[in-house]
Parts: structure tokens; sequence; C-alpha cells
């Protein structure tokens, strides 16, 4: 994935995945959910608003005081009600126990007031007849015999319902949009449905049958509840095929013990997702492979997958607490490789630098010393990371301790011993070998004896970048910075900053940068003596110092994220970088 990849990270809960309720899906399709519930709001108030401007910017021939009375209270209602389900949905003010019950409420409260539109429709026919023995010169009392009879012999009549109603549509459409159990979804739905023929019989009920029409009342009814129901039926089976498919996607989320919650960043090699163990709550991050990165098929899939498997080990090999902690790793069903990690809470050193500019040089002492750590840890062990860059070391509110330091992604890892070609090949086939600006000049030429003192010129281009805000050389392309690397002096990061550096912590950096490796520090744990010998401009960079420092620009992450969250989440503030 790229390093310019930024993630943001949220706290949230672990559903039980027993059951199938809205509380039972994952994290995400639930949040997806609550946004269609909020747009849906959104949408039957709008189409109410729009519905009453056209109402009152069309005459109505048959319109009565008392009609036009019960039609703005009606549409005033629905306005509200579409808009409570807005805030509420828009907020996740609803607690997710209540979400399929306010769906269902909805559903048939918003029926009720579509329905509501045929609230005097006996009379709507009557009059019109009226209207029309006038025209054409026919009493009132002759109606019947002269107009409606002679229609009857003759099978026709003026009282038709040509297609389907709105609340139809209303049917059709919202358990497609907000899908649930199927029982739940017969309930609401035929609830719904049964507004239809309850309406229009209330209505007659309690406005009477006019005599003119009430041959045509019972025809016209079935116009109207027959397609409803046919519809309600469709309604109800597709919205089960919906909701087992969303609830299959949310079991799927599964890796090994762990539950999917969100995905929290992608890149080119695939996918990173916020997740939590079912039994221990314990909060992870999962990297799981792109299945079409993997290649086409035969060699080039396998290539990919041992090198994704290779990561997992590496890591799960480490032992310094600056490297990122491997908790598990596997296969899924589909035969996408994952791991687990622990899920970080900071920034990493490139997007520190783009936010908030180049750092005292204390601090950068106080990073890089902690990266020699990992490192020392990886070379011990035989490893060798070949990616070190800011995006790949990160900051964190770890335990109670500020700017704690975390290498991460030993993607391109390769054991200090591997000569074979298999080996070596495991980083080629279109995937990365190195990012450009922090290679060192070894690797630029291709070299087969790579060791450990390419990280050492990587962590020297990060020191540079900490101190500067600047690469150490920059170019149009490329390839135009790999030759830089590899043949040019680097400017003294102090002629490129405004910062004090420190003479000795220059000359430190400027050794890790040097083209031969044996001019470079020979080794980490060396290359950490040497920064701990440098002497600071001003004080050091003490715990107190990185408290307030975090205190003051990213107070989001220092509060405990074992509670309570007391407001949002800045999402610019928790931070993770993928590649």
């Amino acid at each position: 994935m790229s390093d310019q990849s930024t993630i943001a990270l949220a706290i949230g809960r672990n559903p039980s995945m027993t059951g199938s309720g809205f509380s039972n899906l994952s994290p995400e399709i639930q949040g997806q959910m609550y946004r269609r519930f909020a747009g849906l709001g959104l949408l039957y108030s709008g189409a109410w608003v729009a519905n009453y401007i056209y109402y009152r910017a069309t005459p109505r021939p048959f319109g009565d005081p008392g009609r036009e009375i019960f039609w703005h209270i009606t549409t005033a209602l629905s306005v509200l009600l579409g808009l409570a389900v807005y805030f509420l949905c828009r907020k996740r003010q609803l607690p997710a126990r209540y979400f399929s019950d306010l769906a269902v409420v909805f559903e048939i409260v918003g029926g009720l007031g579509i329905m509501a539109g045929y609230v005097g429709w006996e009379h709507h026919g009557a009059l019109f007849l009226q209207k029309l023995s006038e025209v054409l010169g026919i009493g009132s009392d002759q109606i019947l015999a002269q107009l409606v009879e002679p229609l009857n012999r003759a099978g026709l009549r003026l009282l038709y319902a040509d297609g389907i109603s709105w609340v139809t549509v209303w049917i059709l459409v919202f358990p497609l949009v907000i899908p649930m159990p199927w029982r739940r979804t017969a309930v609401a739905t035929l609830a719904t449905a049964a507004t239809a023929p309850g309406i229009m019989t209330a209505s007659l009920i309690v406005n009477g049958t006019p005599e003119t029409v009430r041959s045509w009342i019972l025809p016209y009814m079935m116009e109207v509840t027959v397609p409803t129901l046919i519809c309600a039926g469709i309604a109800i089976y597709g919205s089960r095929v919906v909701y087992r498919l969303t609830r299959d996607l949310s079991h799927a989320r599964q890796m090994g013990s762990y539950l999917l919650e969100e995905r929290i960043g992608e890149g080119g090699m695939g996918e990173v997702w916020r997740a939590k163990h079912r039994l221990l709550v314990r909060p992870a991050a999962i990297k799981l492979i792109r299945a079409e990165a993997l290649g086409q098929e035969g060699a080039s899939a396998q290539d990919a997958l041992r090198r994704f498997e290779r990561e997992a080990q590496a890591t799960a090999m480490l032992s310094s607490p600056h490297s990122i902690a491997l908790y598990d790793f596997g296969t899924t069903d589909e035969g996408a490789f994952y791991y687990v990690m622990e899920l970080l809470r900071g920034v990493d050193l490139k997007s520190l630098i783009e936010r908030f500019g180049p750092v005292p040089p204390e601090r950068a002492v106080h990073i890089l010393r902690q990266a020699c750590h990992s490192l020392d840890d990886a070379h011990r062990t035989g490893l060798i990371h070949r990616d070190i860059k800011p995006g790949n070391i990160f900051v964190c509110h770890y335990g109670n301790e500020f700017d704690f330091v975390k290498v991460l992604d030993f993607g391109l890892v390769k054991r200090a011993s591997d000569t074979d070609v298999g080996a070596s090949q495991l980083t080629t086939a279109g995937l990365a070998c190195g990012t450009p600006g922090f290679m060192a000049p070894e690797m630029a030429y291709g070299s087969e004896s790579i060791d450990a003192r390419a990280d050492l010129y990587g962590l020297g281009c990060v020191g540079y970048w900490l101190l500067t805000g600047q690469l150490v050389f920059d170019g149009g392309s490329p390839m135009e910075i790999l030759v830089k690397h590899a043949k040019d002096a680097p400017i003294p990061p102090s002629v490129r900053s405004e910062l004090d550096i420190p003479a000795d912590l220059e000359r430190v950096i400027l050794d890790c940068l040097e083209k031969e490796p044996a001019k470079r520090p020979s080794s980490a744990r060396e290359l950490a003596r040497r920064l701990a010998a440098c002497e600071p401009s001003g004080p050091g960079w003490t715990d107190e110092r990185s408290s307030e420092w975090w205190q003051r620009h990213l107070p989001t992450l220092t509060a405990d994220p074992r509670l309570p969250a007391a407001g949002g989440t800045d999402e610019t503030e928790m931070v993770a970088t993928v590649r």
C-alpha cells in the first residue's frame, strides 16, 4: 500500500455474531444502514415538502376547507417524522437495539401518512359527477338515472385507480434500503400494505358513501389494494435476499478469532481493517492481501503469497517493544492471507512533519534512538527491513508514554543470509523493493550484498526529514532520485533548516548517508550510542515536554482509550499508515 495513505481509527464495540438481528451485524454494516436510514428519512421529508408545494401551486376544483386543514397537519407531521429519523440516525443517537423497531414503526407510520391523501376519496368521485352533470345540464336528482346507470350498463365507470399508488412505491423501496430479518420485514410490509384498504374503509365509515358512486366503490378499492399486496409480496422476498446477503457479508468479516469492524485503509497490496478479538475484546488491526494482488496464476501468485507470509513470520520473530506486535496470521476460506497486529494510536513521521513541521533536534534524537532499538533487534535476528521511511515509523500514545516509537511494515524484510534466487524474487514481479527517497545506494544499484547498514542509511534519511521537513534528494522521477542517492553528496541538514542543529548530530546523520556502507555506523546499536552522545541544543526531550506537546497538538489521543470518549473523535489525530 502507498506510504502516503493515512487511515482514521475510531474506538468501537464488539458485537456478538450470534443471531441475526441488527445488533449482530458488523459495525461497518451498521454504520452503512444508519446512513441509509438517515437518508431515507430526509428523502421522506423532502418528498412531502415537494408534494406540498405542488399541491399549493395546482388548482384543486374539489377542495374543501376541512380537508385543507387535515392536509396541512398531515404534511407537517410527516415532515417532522422524516426529520426526526434523519437526526436520530445521522448522529447515531438511536441505540442499535432499537434500530429495527424504529424502522418498522417508520415504515408503517410513513405508509399511513402517504395513504392519508386518500381520506375523502369517495367524495372526489361524487363531486366529479356533480361537476360533470352541471356541464351536461343534468339535474343533481337525475345523475343516477341519466349518467351512472347508462355507464354501468355499458360496463364503464368514472372512478378508476390506474397504476400503483405511492404507498406501493414506499413498500417496495423501504425493505430494500433497510433490510431486516424476513419475519420483521413481513410484519412491517404487510401492515403498511394494509393501510391502503384500511384508510379507504375508514374514510367510508367517517364520511359515508355517496349514492352516485356506490356501485364503483368496491372495484376501485380492489384496484388499489390488489397491486399493493402483490408488491408487498415482492418486497418481502426481495428484502429476504438482500438481508441474507447483508448478514452473510457481516459474518464473512471474521478472520479466525477476530471480527472485522471497519476498513481503515487500503492500497495497492490490500486492505487494513480495525478488528477485535471476539472473546478478549482486544482491539487489533488486520492486514489482508488483495486477491488480485496475488498475480494471475501459478508462480506469481505463489511468490506474492510467500512474501506476505514472510512478512508475518518475520514480524513475529521480533521482540523489541519498538517493533509492531503481531498477534496472529492465517489464510481465509477464499485463500487470501492475513495477519493481525496491534492497533496503534498516534501518527507516522511523514504525517507528523507534514502537519507540524520539523521537530527539535532533541526530539529527533529521542525518536531515532527508539527506531534503532527495533532495528538492532531485527538485525540481531538476521533480518533487514529494507524499507525504512517516515511512513513506516509511528509515534504513539502507548500506555502512559508519549512519543513511543513503533517500526511498522516489515513487508520487504529479508534475511541477511538469503542469497538464493527465489528469495530475491519475492520483491520483484511488480512489487516495490523500497522507497526511492530513502533507498541506500547499494539498493539503487541492485546489489546482491545488502546488509543491515542499508537500514541505517534509510534511518539517516528519516533523521534528515525530521530535522528539515525535506527529503535528502528530490527529483522529477524515482530514477532521478535513485541516481542522486547513488552519486550526489547530501546538503548538510543545517543548511536547509531554520533549527539550530548540533554539529555532532549533523555529523551522525551525514555518516548514515555515506555512499559506502563501510563508512556508516557499524550497527543500529552503535548508531543509538552515538545519538545518545549528541549534545542537545536545548533541554532534552523529557516525558513532561512530550506529554505537553501531545496535549497541545493531539489532545484526542491523550485520553485513555479504555475509557468512553467525552466527545467526537478528531479523525485527523487518530492515524496509522498502510502500504
